[in-house]
């Protein structure tokens, strides 16, 4: 008989590249949270991240 090879299961959360708009200059900014302070700098700053690519722009305070 033969092997059955099991398929592996994508994840929906994993953000590929350059999708749709995005490729095109048309992201959709959502400021992110999770960080606020940049070590490096010593600075508050503004973490803008595309929603559809994962793209990350930083803006200082």
């Amino acid at each position: 008989m033969a092997d059955i090879l099991p398929f592996k299961k994508s994840d929906k959360k994993k953000l590929k590249p350059r999708k749709g708009m995005c490729q095109h200059g048309f992201h959709k900014w959502v400021i992110w949270k999770e960080k606020q302070f940049d070590v490096q700098q010593g600075k508050l700053v503004t973490v803008f991240r595309c929603e559809r690519c994962g793209i990350q722009k930083v803006k200082a305070i």
